[in-house]
């Protein structure tokens, strides 16, 4: 009975231990982002706009897989994505639109 009784303990304890690690966030590998600068300033977007967004990236889209840069799709692909996977984040409009300004470099 006491060797059943520490099979569940340690079953327990491995479960907790596998949860624990599996919801520790590591650090994003933002070296493939862009710092938005002064000269990415356009018509619809401003410096502190696509500031934002690129926070709102980093710390919203990391949350579920790896964070592409926003070069690796064109503005269209980028909408079309964000629109698929805005539903899925707990992220307003205002948010999400700053997110879209920052991937698409204010296009």
């Amino acid at each position: 009975m006491k060797t059943k009784k520490s099979l569940i303990l340690s079953f327990i304890s491995l479960a907790i231990a596998v949860l624990i690690w599996g919801c520790s966030k590591t650090t994003a590998d933002t070296s493939s982002l862009y710092t938005p600068t002064s000269s990415d300033v356009t018509a619809t977007a401003t410096l502190q706009q696509l500031q934002q967004g690129r926070t709102l990236y980093i710390n919203n889209c990391n949350a579920c897989h790896a964070l592409y840069s926003p070069d690796s799709f064109t503005p269209s692909q980028w909408k079309s994505i964000l629109s698929s996977m805005a539903p899925k984040t707990s992220m307003g409009t205002a948010d999400i639109q700053l997110v879209t300004k920052y991937v698409t470099k204010g296009n």
